[in-house]
């Protein structure tokens, strides 16, 4: 572990910032260097902030050129396609927009986000390999070189392109710029220097068992929202086929409405973990989407909305309530085996945490921390995948925040928590690293057995049949009696 604590990778460095470097040894060190300084950080992130925003408007631009010849545009021009198509990239940014007469459209598409995030991603390499970053520590640098940049160009985005009917929020553009430049930036910045496996290892055991687990359960989680979703809407195919040829899209128009339901399937997947969960979600005020039951009015002419028929209605068949519910309790279980995983318990101390090996009390601890860390996350999903449709009845769209973050906290604490207890302890049993109960000739928490023998003395075994043995003091006869006057011997003893 000593020989990947300073970990660096082969970068591409100015000849006027190259650092001194050495080989890497056999324990897996690599170059050491210093980065740039804060200003030459600052310049290089500049650059790719404005690199990154740049590549994106090309791109956004692009799809709003072809809707814009696809569809009527009687008094539009040039300048309201360019305004169009900066509003789309701070959408991606997860940045609301408000409408003159309609109110705040904050209920965005999350596979929007794809876009810019991959993009700081491969900014936050370039970043960090150009300004010629070395060490974990500096990562933190090279994030903020690319985010403070990004948040000023997405900042001059929002006032660029407001118009007399729509226009982005500053304060949302800022923010939320910052956050997904500092976050992608800095992952990709990590990246750089190492696999993502060798990053892992760099953190200390229980941190580390406790991301591991938390991804799992997370990933499963995932997978069994996606499911749900896919079961959900092939039931109701027929729904979404009657009404997209209502619609009567045209060719570019399915084109475009596929697309923009593509971006919003990560927000249905969020929603699905929510109606696993037990708190659902809602489509407009006074409105819920569980799995006991649901009750919705009129929805938008979306067909990957038919999905959720209006009215009142039972939400699950007999039978699948159960099971939909208890999607949870196995995903923690899978972040249970996970954690334990995550620690080799080869040489582990009886009873306690060392570096190879996990104690009785301690895996059930950390499974309460997984639960709390993926409730933390699962909370912040919710938030970002729901929002406002308006100022009218679709006003609140979505999970709530706090609901899923205290219920995926409880449920997937307590099951990874007696699932990694159970595991952890079948793994020391198996080990033969369980802490020993004293008992008749063997020591005790406070120390050797009083009756037998001395510290490192081995208990003779008792002979076939459990005949009583007499342990006698074979060096007693050299020492002298209570009184002094004659020596002791076998014959001596009561």
């Amino acid at each position: 572990m000593a020989g990947i604590a300073r970990l660096d990778c082969v970068t591409a460095r100015p000849a006027t910032t190259a650092a001194r470097t050495r080989p890497a040894d056999s324990g897996g060190t690599a170059r050491e260097g210093s980065p740039a300084g804060p200003r030459s950080l600052l310049s290089i992130g500049t650059i790719a902030a404005l690199a990154v925003s740049g590549t994106g408007l090309a791109v956004v631009t692009l799809l709003v050129l072809v809707g814009f010849v696809a569809a009527p545009h009687a008094g539009f021009g040039l300048p309201a396609v360019l305004r169009t198509a900066a509003m789309l990239w701070l959408v991606g940014d997860h940045v609301g927009v408000s409408f003159r007469g309609a109110g705040r459209i904050g209920m965005l598409p999350l596979g929007l986000v794809v876009l810019p995030g991959s993009l700081l991603w491969r900014a936050g390499r370039w970043v960090a390999r150009a300004g010629g970053v070395g060490r974990l520590r500096h990562v933190g640098l090279a994030a903020l070189g690319l985010a403070i940049p990004y948040a000023v160009v997405t900042g001059a985005l929002a006032i660029a392109s407001r118009s007399a009917l729509a226009s982005a929020s500053l304060l949302q553009a800022v923010g939320w710029g910052f956050l997904l430049a500092f976050a992608a930036g800095g992952l990709g910045a990590a990246r750089a220097l190492a696999p993502w496996p060798t990053l892992i290892r760099l953190l200390p055991q229980r941190p580390r068992s406790v991301v591991v687990a938390a991804a799992g359960t997370l990933g499963a989680l995932a997978t069994a929202g996606a499911l749900v979703a896919a079961v959900s809407l092939a039931m109701h195919l027929h729904e979404a086929e009657t009404l997209e040829r209502s619609l009567a899209p045209g060719l570019v128009g399915t084109v475009l409405l596929l697309l923009l339901q593509l971006l919003y399937l990560p927000n249905a997947i969020v929603w699905a973990i929510a109606f696993t969960l037990g708190p659902g979600f809602a489509f407009g005020s006074a409105t819920v989407v569980a799995p006991t039951g649901s009750a919705l009015g009129q929805l938008p002419a979306l067909p990957l909305l038919a999905a959720l028929p209006p009215g009142v209605h039972s939400a699950l068949p007999g039978g699948l309530e159960p099971v939909v519910l208890a999607l949870p309790y196995l995903a923690g279980g899978l972040g249970g085996l996970l954690l334990v995983r995550a620690v080799s318990i080869r040489g582990a101390t009886p009873g306690t945490a060392t570096g190879t090996g996990l104690g009785l009390d301690t895996a059930p601890m950390l499974g309460l921390v997984c639960g709390v860390v993926s409730g933390g996350v699962l909370g912040l999903l919710a938030a970002v995948s729901g929002g406002p449709l308006g100022d009218g009845r679709l006003a609140a769209v979505g999970p709530s925040p706090w609901q899923v973050g205290v219920v995926s906290a409880l449920e997937l604490g307590i099951s990874t928590a007696v699932a990694a207890g159970v595991l952890n302890y079948l793994a020391l049993r198996r080990a033969g690293a369980l802490p020993r109960q004293p008992g008749p000739g063997r020591p005790g928490p406070g120390g050797p057995d009083p009756g037998g023998p001395g510290p490192g003395t081995p208990y003779p075994t008792e002979p076939d049949g459990g005949a009583h043995v007499i342990y006698l003091d074979t060096a007693a006869a050299d020492l002298p009696s209570a009184d002094g006057t004659a020596p002791r011997g076998p014959a001596a003893l009561p």
